[in-house]
């Protein structure tokens, strides 16, 4: 089986072009089991380079209308979803993520499909398990620690700061988005995060016994 990838860029392969792909793609299931759909990364440093625009929140809810009902048709001869799109179009739309099911087994994890539905459900599992062990909420655990994000996944991370606080009053976590000076604004995913960035912008800040970083 094999994977693949459409790069979108706004006014080249989207809208027709992207209902045209996904179309004659389609023809090679269930060989190819799934294909991704994310959006051109626009770094600032674009000189001499094809004009592109970054897309907006009308341009995402197109996208996901258009994915989403591709799903649709293709699930009940297939079952399987094959058409996704990356975490970035449903942040963008603000549309909540699709549900786990939708993922067909996280096939696209790497190119940031599913990855924050699957953080959703690996914390949900995680305080489960924790109101299985002990009384919640619990104010024995006390402690102040902080969490650097990238753009993209801070208001999912902020989220779950604050079910964890909920559940450990004495426990305080401080949640920093970093914008990404290095590459541009427009480069929100914390993998791409430069340690001069990071450090530049926690310069001051209350960060408590520990720092945080995303693995990536």
């Amino acid at each position: 089986t094999m994977n693949g990838q459409i790069v979108l860029c706004k006014g080249v392969n989207d809208g027709e072009e992207l209902e045209f792909s996904i179309k004659e793609l389609t023809k090679y299931l269930p060989n190819l089991e799934s294909v991704s759909v994310v959006p051109v990364g626009l770094s600032k440093y674009r000189d001499g380079l094809y004009p592109l625009e970054p897309f907006t929140k009308e341009d995402a809810c197109k996208v996901i209308d258009m994915i989403e009902g591709w799903q649709k048709k293709i699930y009940p001869e297939y079952g399987l979803h094959f058409i996704h799109a990356s975490d970035e179009w449903y942040i963008l739309a603000e549309r909540e993520m699709p549900e786990e099911e939708r993922y067909d087994g996280y096939l696209q994890l790497e190119n940031g499909v599913g990855m924050t539905r699957l953080l959703l459900e690996e914390f949900k599992d995680g305080m489960q398990r924790l109101s299985e062990e002990m009384t919640l909420p619990d104010e024995s655990v006390a402690d102040e620690i902080s969490l650097a994000t990238g753009l993209l996944a801070y208001p999912y991370i902020q989220r779950l700061a604050n079910t964890m606080e909920e559940n450990f009053p004495n426990l305080k976590i401080h949640v920093y988005p970093i914008m990404n000076e290095f590459f541009g604004e427009h480069i929100t995913v914390s993998g791409l995060l430069t340690g001069q960035d990071i450090e530049k912008q926690l310069m001051g800040k209350e960060l408590g016994s520990r720092l945080l970083l995303p693995q990536n």
